[in-house]
Order: structure tokens, then C-alpha cells, then sequence
């Protein structure tokens, strides 16, 4: 088993509990994520995992209805 990375992003958009909470049940879902956290204040999203996608986590974030911001990834 290899050792969990974690990734930092900044996500764009949120401006309440919900917000977060759709954030954090979409990139949960995605393939090798084992923790997420959303910090709302800041937009900051932490991921760790294993052979983490760049690609599928900025997608669940956009699927929840929020943007990455630029050169965070």
C-alpha cells in the first residue's frame, strides 16, 4: 500500500454550510479519495488519497456547482 498524498485546492464560490457539505459529498466520491476537508472561510479544499486524479477532483467540484480557482490545482 502506498502512502497517502494530499492535495490543496482553492475552490471558488461557497457561502454556506450547504455549499461546503455539496463539496465535500462530491469529491468524496471520487475513485482513491479517502478524506476530505472544506474550510469555508477560506475556499481551501484538502483532499488526501491514493493515485489522486487532478482531472476527476476539480470535475466533483464542478459538479457540485463550484469552480477551482486557477493555478490552485
Amino acid at each position: 500500500m502506498s502512502e497517502p498524498e494530499t492535495r490543496i485546492y482553492e475552490v471558488r464560490g461557497m457561502t454556506c454550510g450547504h455549499c461546503r457539505a455539496a463539496v465535500h459529498e462530491e469529491v468524496s466520491a471520487v475513485a482513491g479519495v479517502l478524506s476530505v476537508e472544506v474550510d469555508l472561510p477560506s475556499g481551501r479544499l484538502v483532499v488526501s488519497g491514493e493515485a489522486l486524479d487532478d482531472d476527476a477532483i476539480v470535475d466533483a467540484v464542478e459538479a457540485a456547482g463550484y469552480t477551482v480557482a486557477a493555478g490552485a490545482v
